[in-house]
C-alpha cells in the first residue's frame, strides 16, 4: 500500500507541475489578449468534457475531465473552425484586429513561458541543483571491449579535452549541450570524430568511427556511440533483503571504491567484475560511508528463479551529488543554445538525430516522474522546468502555421499587404498544420508510450530479487 501511495503521489506532482507549464503559456495569451481588446470567447484548464463551466464577462471558463493543459480560444486570431467549431458570434461579426495586436498577443505565450522559466531558475539559484559527477567531469569510466573507442586506443582514466573539435566540460547532462561528450558524439555527421583527450599530462587526437546500433524493435533509432562511459564512483540504491550484500552489512549511499583491491572508475566496471564472479567465492569491497572506510566481504549468491549469481545491489545510476547554485541567466541561456543545438540537428539532413527522438507530453511527464523518485526530486524537477519552458517558448516561435511564431508571420504578411489575408485560405491553412501537428503528436507518444517500463528490458536488473537463505556454516 505504502508503494502504491508513493506513485500516485509522485503521479499527482507531475500532473501539477506539467499542467502548470502549459497554463501559464495559455494564460499569456489569455491576458494579452484582454489588455489588447481581442475578443476571448473561452479560457479553460485541462481538456474533455466539461466537469465545471461558467460564463463571466463574456467568457466560459471551464475546467474538463482530461488533465493535460488548457486553451484558449481567440477567433480573431486565427479562423480554425473545423478544429474548435464555429465562433459563437460569427466570424463576420467580429470587429477587426490591426497586425500588431495579433503578433503582441502571439508572443505573449512563449514571454510567459520564458517568464516561468526566469521564475524557475531563480529557484534552482535559491534550492540548488544536484550535479552528478558525469555532469562535473570528462574522464572516461569505462571503455567498452572491442567497442570503437578501444579499437582507436582510449583507455579508463584518460580525460577528454574535445570532441569533434568542439571542447567538452562534461560528459553529460541536459544544460548547454554543446559542452557535453555524449551530444558532440550524436551530434557529429562525418564517418570518423577527432577525440583530443589528455593521458598521464601528455595531450593526444585520436580518430574515432563510431557506431549506430539497429533499431530495436518499434522504438525509436538509436544513436551513434563510442563505447565510453564516465568515471563515476558506484553508490548503493537500495539492497535486496536476505541478499549477500544486505548480511554483509552493506547500506543504501554507500560508495564503493575498491573491489579485490582494484580501484573503481565506474559502474559498469564494478557490475562487469561481479558478472563475472563465480557464487559462493567471496569479494572484497572497499566502501565508503560519510567519513569511514571499510573493507566488507561478500559472497554472490544465485537469487531464486535466477541463473546468474549476484549480490543483490541496485546501483544509483546518477551516483554522488553535489549542490550546485547556478544563476538563473546561465541556466536560461544554456537551455537556449541547447534548444537551438537539438532543432539544427534535426533540420539537417546529415544528422542521425530526427524528429522522432523529440519527446512529446508522454515522454516529458515520463522524464518528470523519473525526477521526482529521486530523494532531490524537487530540485531536479525545478532545474529540469526550465529546460521545458525554454523549449515549449522557441518551438511555439517556430513560423509555422498553428503554432505562435505561423500567427505572427501571418500577422506580419498581413502589414505588409495592408489588408487581411483571405478568411477561407486562412482557415485551410490553419485546419491542415494543426492536423499535421496533432499526426506528429500522435507519432511522437508513439515512440513515447513504449520508453514505459511495461515490460523488463533485456539485461535490465529485475524489480526484486528472492535468495535463499545461507546454507549453515557459509
Amino acid at each position: 500500500m505504502a508503494d502504491y501511495l508513493r506513485i500516485a503521489g509522485i503521479l499527482l506532482e507531475v500532473l501539477l507541475l506539467f499542467n502548470l507549464i502549459i497554463i501559464a503559456h495559455e494564460l499569456g495569451h489569455f491576458l494579452a489578449a484582454r489588455w489588447r481588446g481581442l475578443v476571448v470567447e473561452k479560457f479553460g484548464i485541462w481538456f474533455g468534457k466539461p466537469i465545471w463551466k461558467k460564463t463571466l464577462g463574456g467568457v466560459e471558463y471551464s475546467l474538463g475531465s482530461i488533465p493535460a493543459g488548457g486553451f484558449v480560444a481567440l477567433p480573431q486570431l486565427a479562423p480554425m473552425e473545423a478544429v474548435e467549431g464555429e465562433s459563437r458570434q460569427g466570424r463576420a461579426s467580429l470587429p477587426p484586429v490591426s497586425a500588431l495586436d495579433k503578433i503582441i498577443v502571439a508572443l505573449a505565450g512563449p514571454a510567459a513561458s520564458m517568464t516561468l522559466a526566469l521564475v524557475c531558475a531563480a529557484l534552482v539559484w535559491w534550492v540548488g541543483r544536484p550535479v552528478s559527477e558525469m555532469e562535473r567531469t570528462t574522464v572516461i569510466g569505462f571503455v567498452l571491449p572491442d567497442g570503437p573507442a578501444d579499437k582507436a586506443g582510449l583507455q579508463a582514466g584518460d580525460k577528454i579535452l574535445e570532441v569533434n573539435n568542439h571542447p567538452v566540460t562534461r560528459f553529460a547532462g541536459m544544460g548547454d549541450a554543446s559542452g557535453s561528450v555524449t551530444w558532440n558524439v550524436v551530434r557529429s555527421e562525418e564517418p570518423v570524430i577527432p577525440v583530443k583527450f589528455e593521458r598521464h599530462g601528455k595531450v593526444q587526437t585520436v580518430e574515432v568511427e563510431p557506431t549506430l546500433p539497429e533499431r530495436q524493435g518499434w522504438g525509436r533509432r538509436k544513436l551513434r556511440q563510442i563505447g565510453i562511459v564516465p568515471a563515476q564512483t558506484p553508490m548503493v540504491a537500495r539492497v535486496f533483503p536476505g541478499s549477500p550484500a544486505a548480511e554483509a552489512g552493506i547500506q543504501p549511499r554507500d560508495l564503493i571504491k575498491a573491489v579485490n583491491d582494484s580501484p573503481l572508475l565506474s559502474m559498469v566496471a564494478l557490475a562487469e567484475y561481479l558478472n563475472k564472479a563465480e557464487a559462493d567465492v567471496p569479494v572484497q569491497l572497499t566502501v565508503q560511508r560519510g567519513g569511514q572506510t571499510l573493507r566488507v566481504e561478500v559472497t554472490p549468491r544465485i537469487p531464486v528463479e535466477e541463473t546468474e549469481p549476484r549480490v543483490g545491489i541496485l546501483w544509483d545510476d546518477r551516483g554522488p551529488t553535489v549542490l550546485e547554485h547556478p544563476n538563473p541567466w546561465t541556466l536560461v541561456t544554456g537551455s537556449v543554445r541547447t534548444m537551438v543545438d537539438t532543432i539544427s540537428a534535426v533540420l539537417s539532413p546529415r544528422s542521425d538525430i530526427k524528429a522522432e527522438h523529440l519527446s512529446g507530453p508522454v515522454g516529458i511527464m515520463r522524464i518528470y516522474y523519473l525526477l521526482f523518485e529521486s530523494p532531490d526530486g524537487w530540485r531536479l524537477a525545478l532545474w529540469f522546468s526550465v529546460v521545458l519552458n525554454v523549449n515549449l517558448a522557441l518551438l511555439n516561435l517556430l513560423p509555422v502555421p498553428v503554432l505562435d511564431g505561423g500567427h505572427i508571420t501571418l500577422a506580419i504578411i498581413e502589414a505588409i499587404r495592408g489588408r487581411p489575408l483571405n478568411i477561407r485560405l486562412l482557415e485551410i491553412i490553419q485546419t491542415g498544420f494543426a492536423m499535421l501537428l496533432i499526426g506528429y503528436m500522435l507519432y511522437i507518444t508513439f515512440f513515447d508510450v513504449q520508453d514505459l517500463p511495461w515490460r523488463r528490458q533485456k539485461g535490465e536488473p529485475p524489480a526484486e530479487l528472492k535468495f535463499s537463505p545461507k546454507a549453515p556454516g557459509n
